[in-house]
């Protein structure tokens, strides 16, 4: 398994030495390590805590980050505890050293000390999708959301809290073309003392990259084994989700992780015809609201994609009802208290059929030279849907028309009628299970001069 190089060197400087004595000792296992993940950058901050045993003077810590996407100049650390006792001397890059710097810390105590190494890395990234399972009459829905966390940051990242960031961040530089130079640029910052409070406070540092994790809330404590659950955090534009409890990630792998679980979600489904848009298909339509009233609403949803199925029995009635497949839809970003529409895709057990039937002109007019100048157009067109399905649908249809100016006259049952804009009428029809509806409009266009 793949782990950074990190050595401690404990240096003892005794009177009358001009050179040091220097121990090398393996640095302990990571006690934990959090990853805070964006998916709108390639950039990901990651939080990792180890217990040091230091000693009295100068002690210095080795870190190599040889093979992976670390961007170097992001590196810091700091004391967990006793940091009125610990100094941050330097950190050393040294001359043609590559992936290799080098901390001396200053300690006042010889004791074992929590500490958190922090840096910038590239090579994490998330994605969200989603399940929804509707119910068999499609009046509600099950909605059971993921991410999957890919790492190709050429580091294995061992029982790991995760933190997933939604929102845009702007970075001058690119974490993985920073990682990938020789040496790092720049100097290192001066050295500073910690100050704050004790293990597990927030520390103050002179340096913009702890800074901005400080803006986060400390991350929600471990939680014993159950459904995972997420932890949701607004953060200005930003917004902070931490999957309960610990992963393990290894570098080439990928993760698959729940995120959130909503049942009885309110949904409609609504069967679109408009030929000039999808052709001479039907296309299913699944929409909702991301509120309280739809058993959601505490948070923004990520966007993704979903698949959707619909159970073919009651789920009272069966533990583990059969599926259907109903289709798919990625979407974006949801804010909490927005409707979202999703394009399921076409579908073959609802038709319409749209027919023309008749077509005449009459009232012409003519100019000087006998030439036809202006003339009135009429159209009958015969509309038949079909809903060979074993529940109830709601079918919209819409017809457009190339003119500014028109009167129409509908006959039959065609459900409820409304002028869309100049040029768009739409049908809504409520079909029961296995019927047919046939229904018949005439429209009078006038042209040419007819039209003024």
């Amino acid at each position: 398994m793949k782990t950074l190089r990190i050595i401690f060197l404990l240096s003892l400087l005794a009177p009358g030495l001009v050179r040091a004595k220097v121990d090398l000792v393996t640095l302990p296992k990571r006690d934990k390590v959090q990853l805070t993940i964006y998916n709108s950058a390639d950039l990901t901050l990651v939080r990792d805590n180890r217990s040091l045993t230091m000693r009295n003077g100068i002690n210095r810590l080795e870190f190599s980050w040889a093979n992976t996407l670390i961007d170097p100049t992001s590196l810091e650390i700091m004391p967990k505890a006793q940091s009125d006792r610990l100094t941050v001397e330097s950190l050393d890059y040294p001359p043609r050293t590559k992936n290799l710097g080098i901390w001396s810390i200053r300690s006042d105590v010889g004791d074992e000390v929590p500490m958190e190494i922090t840096y910038l890395t590239s090579g994490l990234s998330w994605r969200a999708f989603y399940m929804g399972t509707l119910s068999p009459d499609e009046q509600k829905m099950r909605l059971q959301g993921y991410v999957r966390v890919n790492n190709n940051s050429g580091e294995d990242y061992e029982n790991a809290q995760v933190r997933l960031i939604v929102g845009k961040v702007n970075i001058i530089d690119q974490i993985a073309e920073l990682a990938s130079r020789s040496y790092p640029y720049g100097r290192p910052q001066p050295p500073y003392r910690f100050e704050g409070r004790a293990a597990g406070g927030l520390y103050k540092a002179k340096n913009a990259f702890i800074a901005m994790d400080m803006e986060f809330a400390e991350a929600a404590p471990m939680m014993a084994p159950a459904p995972k659950e997420i932890a949701k955090e607004g953060l200005s534009e930003y917004f902070l989700y931490t999957i309960e409890g610990t992963e393990t990630i290894p570098d080439k792998w990928s993760k698959r992780l729940p995120s959130f679980e909503a049942d009885d979600i309110p949904v409609v489904n609504l069967y679109k015809y408009e030929e000039e848009r999808y052709g001479n298909q039907v296309i299913h339509f699944l929409s909702y609201k991301n509120d309280k009233e739809h058993n959601l609403g505490d948070t923004p949803i990520p966007g993704g994609m979903l698949k959707v199925f619909r159970a073919l029995t009651d789920k009272a009635q069966e533990d583990t009802p059969a599926l259907s497949y109903a289709g798919e839809s990625s979407f974006m970003y949801i804010p909490v208290g927005q409707d979202i529409e999703l394009n399921l895709g076409a579908v073959e057990n609802i038709t319409v059929e749209a027919k023309l039937m008749d077509y005449k002109t009459d009232d012409y007019l003519f100019n000087h030279k006998g030439n036809i100048t202006g003339w009135n157009e009429t159209l009958t067109y015969q509309v038949e849907v079909k809903n060979t399905r074993g529940i109830p649908v709601k079918v919209e249809i819409k017809r457009n028309f190339d003119a500014r100016r028109w009167e129409i006259d509908n006959q039959g049952d065609c459900g409820t009628y409304e002028k869309v804009d100049a040029d768009t009428v739409k049908y809504t029809l409520e079909m029961p299970a296995a019927s047919t509806r046939v229904f018949s409009y005439t429209i009078d266009i006038p042209r040419g001069q007819r039209e003024d």
